[in-house]
């Protein structure tokens, strides 16, 4: 199980290393066209979460030492966590240029309506909390599970999205 663990933790981290890389060309792109970044100090807050919870499931999956095995019915979440990573291509994919780690307006432009977003206002906010619960129940780390879906379900609703929707809804576009 720890050679799992650690090839699953090691694509997943390149994952999000590449992602940021693609934010960056994004955010340059946006700001070029005329747009901006909102809610800029909350983004501190994001990138400790998403650090302290790889932190805590690594800790807690390699706290089990010996006793290290999956459960019997690891596949199910692992099965579902790889489908919400299909769910996170399309959305990066559906808003193109537009996809940010960070809320950037791009005034004059309306909000993207193709791929998940026909059917969703936040996708990828969903699969984000899908992230967070089903890659540690791959690996028995429950107590990470429950403790980073809480808190990731406080910063999204308390701060992420009302900030967003107060954004997009003041005339501007999302990304």
């Amino acid at each position: 199980m720890l050679l799992f663990f650690g090839l699953v933790m090691a694509v997943v981290v390149l994952q999000r290393l590449i992602e940021l890389l693609v934010a960056m060309r994004n955010a340059r792109y946006i700001r070029l066209k005329g747009g901006y970044e909102v809610g800029a100090s909350h983004y501190k807050y994001i990138v400790l979460l998403q650090l302290l919870f790889f932190l805590s499931l690594i800790f807690e999956v390699l706290g089990k030492g010996s006793s290290m095995v999956l459960p019997s019915w690891w596949a199910v979440p692992f099965s579902l966590f790889l489908i919400a990573q299909g769910l996170r291509y399309w959305c990066i994919r559906s808003l193109g240029k537009r996809w940010n780690t960070r809320i950037f307006i791009l005034p004059g432009e309306a909000p993207i309506k193709r791929g998940p977003y026909r059917f969703l206002r936040h996708p990828n906010y969903m699969v984000v909390s899908l992230e967070v619960l089903l890659l540690p129940l791959t690996f028995s780390a429950v107590a990470t599970a429950l403790t980073f879906s809480l808190l990731n379900a406080w910063l999204l609703l308390r701060i992420r999205i009302p900030l967003e929707e107060a954004s997009v809804y003041d005339g501007h576009s999302e990304s």
